[in-house]
């Protein structure tokens, strides 16, 4: 068996990526079977690619082969799918919209506080007077006020502190996302 005839049974298996480890096997054992009876008869290997047509296709069509013959509809599965589906939208209400206010919130206030922090500083050293900057401070309980430079140097912090919150709800986000698609995809 030559080349393209094997590439063409790896297309088949990497589309058959839905069906179980064996059924898969048999399949590509039947379909290498076939081209193997296709070549004894003198067929050339493009004759057989264009007799079996796209790998796609065929994979396909035995997938819907299988479904149709699967009578998989028990009590069992069934309240499995809604568990999860029950699940899924429940906590979808909650932690999708959460994550994705707070994820972009928290990044463009870990940008927008070390630059109001240095326009403050910059207001404090040049004597500039910028109208409503000047009331902008960080206030510690109300017991320690700190000048504009100290308050560069606390913005600078919160502002990586903010990107680091914010980055990782980024990532808890699509986190839960790819485990909720991969739990549906084990699923169905």
């Amino acid at each position: 068996m030559n080349q393209s005839l094997e590439k063409y049974l790896t297309a088949v298996d990497r589309h058959l990526k839905p069906l179980p480890v064996s059924e898969r096997a048999d399949i590509v054992k039947e379909i290498k079977s076939t081209m193997l009876e296709l070549e004894s008869e003198q067929m050339s290997s493009k004759q057989i690619l264009d007799r079996l047509g796209n790998p796609k296709d065929l994979a396909k069509a035995y997938l819907k082969d299988l479904l149709v013959k699967e009578k998989r509809c028990s009590v069992k599965r069934f309240l499995i799918l809604w568990a999860f589906y029950t699940a899924a939208g429940f906590s979808g209400m909650i932690v999708i919209p959460v994550l994705a206010v707070i994820a972009p919130v928290f990044l463009l206030c870990a940008i927008a506080a070390p630059v109001l922090g240095a326009v403050k500083m910059f207001d404090y050293l040049l004597n500039l007077q910028i109208p409503f900057i000047q009331n902008m401070q960080i206030v510690f309980y109300g017991i320690i006020d700190l000048n504009p430079v100290a308050e560069f140097f606390c913005s600078a912090f919160f502002g990586i502190l903010l990107f680091f919150l914010g980055r990782g709800a980024w990532k808890l986000l699509l986190l839960y996302l790819e485990k909720l698609s991969h739990t549906k995809k084990n699923l169905s």
